[in-house]
């Protein structure tokens, strides 16, 4: 009775994005955004199981604790399915886990988001919103805020409303979130936040932003930037992956001359408006974007027409969408880019440098998963997420993964108590593989007998990252998923199930 196994197939597409001054040569425009809602961690309200579940793991001691890393232990999860609650998790005789030192780049402080409520602001912060608003004010009195081209057409209904990112000005509680963008660009001061504000509503009338959003640019570069997903503040997740531009033939439709760079600027900033505009601009909304740059592969330094292009959009960008980054993400770091942010690091602000965080190819799944869920995740990050795809249409953001190290020497068993007759679905991964991966189903009743679904299979790191599959229960009994790892390093099990109702 075991189910066809189906693979899942990541997506390849990135973003990037930064405030101010970027980091080296890759593109480094301002973060497109997507929705703000934060996806729920908890299982989805839609989802009514017939299976009572709960979810306990024991991870029991070594059988024989080997002094050599050749003997196999095991460990067991003992998983129970629960109608409400499939993820409280208990432990059983856990033996205590040495912490892990994660290092940070010693350049970096923790960046915590500013609150945007106006409750919050420290009185001169307050007080410069006042005064930034009043000459807001004054200038959309005076059309401060329309160019010469503007003011040559006469109009019977001045002065006019002044919009940005779809919020008009000086209207609502969302003003002041915009405003305070600005201030913060600033440091906080008045006259030259108030100049950056003006010359951005003079640029974007220059630039017809307006008409660009709803302007088909094509789709040639939907894989060097994308949304997926939200990390664990609800911050939408943007993608941007340089290595794309390896292939000449985008690159030189991208970047080949400067007409083409013009339209790529044009693209950039396109993709960004259309992801601001689903931002949430309301005090203690979402409105900033978490950004990830995939560096493998990435077109080195000397490539002149990327150069080209980056600076140009990298100063529109940094001059015309303040503040709209909570924190970038470098994974795949190269040594050059390290020397080159060297180099440039004393050019920039700290506030921007507490925004980045750099990880080389090992530990991009380990440094994601401290911001995003590994359902958030893309598969080809490390994670679950299988976007542009329905190859297992079972799982969405909102079903959780669980986490598990599977120790070296070791088998980490799973043990999925079926308690109701249904279907089981199930997915899972182990980080880089070359472990064994076997599960059988082993029914309640002394006369029934074990159903092997999946024989013991090795897996390679080079094999599909996400190993899905179902069960059809008839009798009562348990689902075993069981990884062995016979390495010497400890390996990351992801897996998430549930459960549906059948007719006979």
């Amino acid at each position: 009775m075991a189910d066809t196994e189906h693979t899942h197939q990541p997506p390849a597409t990135a973003e990037e994005d930064t405030p101010s001054p970027p980091p080296p040569t890759s593109l480094e425009p301002e973060p497109p955004l997507a929705s703000v809602e934060v996806e729920s961690l908890a299982q989805p309200e839609e989802h009514h199981s017939t299976v009572v579940t709960t979810v306990v793991e024991k991870e029991g001691p070594l059988t024989q604790p080997p002094p050599e890393p050749t003997l196999l232990a095991a460990e067991q999860v003992s998983v129970t399915v629960p109608d409400k609650e499939p993820q409280g998790v208990s432990t059983e005789s856990e033996k205590p886990k040495p912490v892990e030192v994660k290092k940070i780049p010693e350049s970096l402080v923790s960046f915590k988001e500013e609150s945007n409520k106006v409750s919050d602001l420290s009185d001169s912060e307050g007080k410069a919103l006042e005064e930034l608003k009043f000459l807001v004010q004054e200038g959309i009195k005076n059309q401060a805020f329309t160019t010469a081209k503007t003011q040559e057409a006469p109009s019977v209904d001045l002065p006019q409303e002044v919009f940005i990112w779809g919020v008009p000005l000086m209207k609502d509680d969302r003003s002041d979130v915009i405003l305070l963008k600005f201030l913060r660009a600033r440091d906080f001061k008045v006259k030259e936040s108030f100049a950056m504000l003006k010359n951005t509503i003079l640029w974007r009338k220059e630039f017809n932003i307006e008409e660009l959003v709803d302007e088909n640019l094509g789709d040639d570069l939907e894989k060097v930037v994308f949304m997926d997903g939200h990390d664990k503040e609800g911050h939408p997740v943007c993608y941007n992956v340089y290595g794309e531009f390896q292939n000449k033939e985008l690159y030189n439709k991208t970047f080949g001359d400067e007409e083409k760079r013009n339209k790529f600027l044009r693209w950039r900033i396109q993709f960004l408006e259309r992801s601001i505009r689903k931002l949430d601009f309301n005090p203690g909304g979402i409105n900033t974007i978490f950004q990830v740059s995939d560096l493998k592969n990435s077109p080195g330094p000397g490539k002149r027409e990327l150069r080209l292009a980056t600076r140009q959009a990298l100063q529109l960008l940094q001059d015309n969408y303040p503040e709209f980054v909570a924190k970038q993400v470098f994974i795949n770091v190269p040594w050059w880019y390290l020397a080159f942010y060297t180099m440039i690091s004393p050019f920039m602000t700290q506030r921007t440098k507490s925004k980045f965080v750099f990880t080389g190819p090992s530990k991009t799944a380990e440094t994601l998963y401290k911001y995003v869920s590994p359902e958030q995740v893309p598969v080809q990050y490390g994670g679950l997420s299988v976007d542009y795809c329905e190859c297992n249409p079972e799982f969405s953001f909102n079903d959780p993964a669980t986490e598990i190290i599977v120790k070296p020497a070791t088998k980490q068993t799973v043990e999925i108590i079926v308690n109701e007759k249904c279907i089981i679905v199930w997915e899972l991964r182990v980080l880089g593989w070359e472990v064994t991966y076997s599960a059988e189903y082993v029914p309640n009743a002394d006369s029934g007998y074990t159903i092997n679904i999946q024989k013991p299979r090795k897996m390679a790191a080079a094999d599909e990252p996400v190993v899905s599959s179902s069960f059809k229960i008839v009798e009562l009994g348990k689902i075993l998923l069981t990884i062995d790892n016979p390495t010497s390093k400890k390996k990351k099990l992801l897996y998430r199930f549930k459960d549906k109702p059948y007719s006979d």
